[in-house]
């Protein structure tokens, strides 16, 4: 899998768990805050190494920029290799996503904006797990088919004539 692929398939993962994220967090109020769980996380880093945090709207877009940019290469995983793709995605993902339930609180971080509720968790999960699948089908679509799979095709259309 040429490395651009693998990229492309990691974006399209990472934007997929952010388009999710915004339309959720819009609609219910029990949805995870990943995008609060980062700031706080991010506010936490630049105050260990002495930066003062940038306000509230600016440390929000340099999060989600920082999101999308990590979730891409971390998603870029899954093209790494010919073989099992659909298992790496999802595999991914469902990690990424236990990760984002289990891991706040040992980190010192607030747990309830990926663990308020029930639905909270679930739903911090499957974000994850959606953005695996998401970056699993486009990296297959980016994969160069094989010649004889573009033959076998053609000789299946001829004979249909």
């Amino acid at each position: 899998m040429k490395a651009v692929n693998a990229l492309l398939g990691g974006l399209a993962g990472a934007c997929a768990i952010t388009v999710l994220h915004q339309i959720i967090k819009s609609k219910d109020n029990e949805a995870p805050r990943m995008d609060l769980l980062g700031m706080e996380s991010l506010t936490k880093a630049l105050n260990k190494v002495g930066i003062k945090p940038p306000a509230d709207d600016k440390l929000y877009y340099i999060t989600m920029a920082g999101d999308i940019l990590s979730n891409t290469f971390y998603y870029s995983l899954t093209g790494i290799g010919k073989k099992k793709t659909w298992l790496k995605g999802p595999g991914l993902g469902l990690a990424a996503g236990i990760g984002a339930v289990l891991l706040p609180k040992p980190m010192g971080l607030n747990p309830k904006h990926s663990n308020y509720t029930r639905q909270t968790q679930l739903l911090s999960v499957l974000y994850y797990l959606a953005g695996g699948v998401v970056s699993a089908a486009v990296t297959k679509l980016l994969e160069p088919k094989s010649k004889s799979a573009y033959a076998g095709k053609l000789k299946k259309k001829l004979a249909l004539k």
